[in-house]
């Protein structure tokens, strides 16, 4: 059994200020590549890792567009929500979403919390789990989220796929995140995550396998994503388990298509703003102006219960779908 895993697409249609190229097209030769991949590797399953699309309602003709292109995969594709792919963080408002569509539409096949699915082929048995993306999936007190604890006899393999800051080293302070080290006693013989778009490759610990091949377009404004090249990984289930990243030969050099200059106003104005937001609040350290994630710093800062900050962010995404119009 072969599986192919890809993560954070972010199809959308326009292209971010730090590209200088057309991304709609470009993501349509990476989609296009990536067919020609499962031809010639003879996969028989698509794992995505979430951020299918860069918001939960993109305009219905790049949706279109893009939908008759993943049906040319012509194997099953299995995914987990993303943050960009629900309103205000909250999966349950999956079905209102574009990806919703695409689900109904069976285009592809959404993996929802605590569901379990058996792949099977030549007599191997995977079992198949996954995590969307919530508000507080790397918050110390949740990281079963990342753990198997369990796996039948008759399973060969399990692999979980995760939504959320899955690192393999510490990062900045005041962003939550989850480090291998935390989670490497599960029983997944495979754990594939999303969502932290420079990726850590592949690492294995205790013969169990760690996988984010980073997001498969550029659009992070970091001077580090210019060095980058996109990439899909390849999982070989026979009598071991053997995992590859493949390059996407229709990545261009970075310098090609970032625009550097535009990348690093964009640091020196964010590293103004920080030092800004520091001078005029030292209690509570806001890492984005984004309102989800100010709720959940002042909501911590402040003690409130886990009923207020869901009913919070309820109402929050319910706004979102009211005001949030298409990409054009």
């Amino acid at each position: 059994m072969k599986l192919l895993f890809l993560t954070d697409t972010h199809i959308r249609g326009t292209t971010p200020k730090n590209r200088k190229d057309n991304l709609p097209e470009t993501l349509e030769r990476k989609f296009k590549e990536i067919i020609k991949i499962i031809e010639d590797h003879n996969i028989d399953y698509v794992l995505h890792g979430g951020d299918l699309f860069d918001r939960p309602d993109i305009s219905v003709s790049i949706v279109g567009n893009f939908a008759s292109i993943l049906n040319n995969f012509e194997v099953p594709i299995y995914i987990v929500c993303g943050n960009h792919d629900v309103y205000g963080h909250n999966p349950d408002t999956i079905n209102r979403t574009m990806l919703g569509l695409l689900d109904t539409l069976k285009v592809v096949r959404i993996i929802n919390k605590d569901e379990v699915v058996y792949l099977r082929k030549d007599g191997i048995k995977v079992q198949l789990t996954g995590q969307p993306y919530t508000y507080n999936v790397d918050n110390e007190l949740n990281r079963s989220n990342y753990i198997i604890e369990k796996i039948p006899e008759d399973v060969d393999y399990a692999i979980h796929m995760v939504h959320g800051m899955l690192l393999n080293k510490p990062f900045f302070q005041g962003i939550p995140y989850t480090l291998i080290d935390h989670i490497k006693h599960t029983k997944a013989h495979i754990t594939l995550s999303g969502h932290y778009h420079s990726g850590f490759g592949i690492i294995k610990v205790d013969n169990k396998y760690f996988v984010n091949p980073g997001s498969l377009i550029r659009v992070t404004n970091s001077l580090a994503e210019i060095e980058r090249i996109p990439k899909v990984a390849i999982i070989d289930l026979e009598d071991s388990i053997g995992v590859k990243l493949i390059n996407l030969k229709t990545a261009s050099k970075g310098e090609e298509i970032l625009d550097r200059k535009e990348i690093e106003n964009h640091i020196f104005k964010n590293e103004r703003l920080f030092e800004f937001k520091q001078s005029i609040d030292t209690a509570v350290n806001f890492e984005k102006l984004e309102i989800n994630e100010i709720l959940m710093e002042v909501s911590n800062t402040e003690g409130v219960s886990d009923d207020i900050k869901k009913e919070a962010l309820r109402r929050i995404s319910h706004s979102q779908m009211k005001t949030l119009g298409d990409e054009f």
